[in-house]
């Protein structure tokens, strides 16, 4: 497994891999790997013949009150995890190798990014979109693999990529949950004993607005209201967002007559989560 720094290096080695024939495949993470992330690659190997991560928490999605000093870092426990699954190229830039002194430019997507995370978190996805765009012209990918727990971020980097006719395949893989059914997340870590039952109301408020459609129950704005109220049950938890929306254009629905995302931002403790989910009229 080879471990590249600089930007330039890896354009180099990137331009040699498909010279010589090969399919890249990329799966962008900002470490601290658990087994979510290590799925994602596995994808990624079983799409490519040479997959490349990156590993880079990017400054420039996080809020000025947001956690990116103490985000969660684990350099060598990555490495580790990286080589258990085949990976053959780790991406680590430095900040400055990849916002340089002077760097002024920003990928915008417009109307995806003003709908759940993008409201709470604003700027966040112009940082997210940023970086993706810059990591596919460094590493320059075939393929690019991403999770469905972020299924917004999965929307707009697919919008980004469809809108400026990047020939690159986007594939979203199925949230990976932990045993107790937690979506998981670097974030996770932060939870306490005591804060991890309330954590799980997410996966219960998922599993509640199932059942009420599959009891017959279609107006979005019911299912929102139990969903709430299941979660505010329980302690350390302050709601950012439920909504039920379009699945394409993130759009509020009132009705269920088709599929529809449900997705949540929940804050427990200190930790903000996030989980999703396909509903589907039966």
């Amino acid at each position: 497994m080879k471990i590249i720094e600089t930007v330039r290096e890896m354009q180099s080695v990137a331009d040699a891999m498909r010279s010589a024939g090969h399919t890249i495949a990329l799966v962008p993470t900002m470490g601290y790997l658990h087994e979510a992330h290590l799925e994602l690659m596995r994808v990624g190997k079983r799409h490519a013949n040479k997959l490349i991560i990156s590993i880079f928490v990017n400054p420039t999605q996080f809020g000025p009150s947001e956690d990116y000093e103490r985000y969660p870092r684990d350099p060598e426990g990555d490495l580790e995890k990286a080589r258990s699954v085949g990976v053959d190229i780790v991406f680590m830039p430095p900040v400055e190798e990849m916002y340089p002194e002077g760097f002024q430019t920003t990928v915008k997507v417009e109307k995806l990014t003003q709908h759940l995370c993008g409201l709470s978190r604003p700027g966040h996805f112009d940082g997210v979109t940023t970086v993706v765009c810059k990591l596919f012209n460094i590493t320059k990918p075939h393929i690019a693999i991403f999770g469905q727990k972020d299924y917004q971020q999965l929307a707009v980097i697919s919008r980004m990529v469809m809108d400026l006719n990047m020939d690159i395949q986007i594939i979203g893989v199925p949230t990976v949950r932990e045993a107790d059914g937690l979506a998981m997340s670097s974030r996770n870590a932060y939870l306490t004993q005591e804060q991890r039952p309330s954590a799980l109301s997410l996966k219960k408020s998922l599993e509640l607005a199932d059942e009420m459609l599959r009891k017959g129950e279609t107006d979005a704005k019911a299912i929102v209201r139990a969903v709430e109220a299941l979660i505010k049950e329980h302690p350390f938890t302050e709601i950012d967002y439920v909504s039920i929306c379009d699945p394409v254009t993130l759009e509020d629905m009132d009705r269920i007559d088709q599929e529809a995302l449900l997705a949540l931002a929940v804050k427990v403790g200190h930790t903000r989560l996030i989980d999703n989910q396909i509903l589907k009229r039966k």
